[in-house]
């Protein structure tokens, strides 16, 4: 079981475009599946893009850490797990684990730090007022 109730899961079937001539999956393409595990998220959770944007909050990446430990093949489908991890600091960070459906194989872990910009491109150094309350929702504070 989680602690941490404030996750979804994603199912993705690779696709030939995303994979290399031996049929393997590109590594720069997990950035990608981090990418569909995050809107996922914020579907089942009600935290879009465009709900930071509407509030003059752009939220880019500053950094994503990817560990690789298995491969998947052309036609295989994988499950994203993103997991909201609560932080005091003005960031959104997420975990994920991509596994293989089939047999749930970890394939790799990863985890993706952004920040929050104003509309002025500068550095937001405490949670946006509308994000306060999407905190205060999920987590009482």
């Amino acid at each position: 079981m989680h602690e941490n109730k404030l996750f979804s899961t994603t199912e993705i079937k690779v696709r030939f475009n995303e994979v290399d001539s031996m049929g393997v999956v590109w590594h720069g393409n997990y950035v990608d599946y981090l990418e569909d595990g995050r809107e996922d998220f914020g579907e089942k959770f009600g935290l879009h893009y465009l709900d930071f944007f509407r509030e003059g909050i752009i939220v880019p990446l500053v950094k994503i850490d990817i560990d690789y430990k298995k491969s998947l093949k052309y036609g295989e489908k994988a499950i994203i797990e993103t997991r909201y991890v609560d932080t005091e600091a003005a960031k959104l960070i997420f975990d994920y684990t991509i596994s293989r459906s089939s047999n749930m194989e970890i394939i790799a872990t990863a985890r993706s730090i952004q920040v929050f910009l104003n509309s002025e491109m500068e550095l937001q150094l405490t949670f946006p007022e509308f994000f306060m309350k999407w905190k205060q929702k999920y987590f009482g504070k």
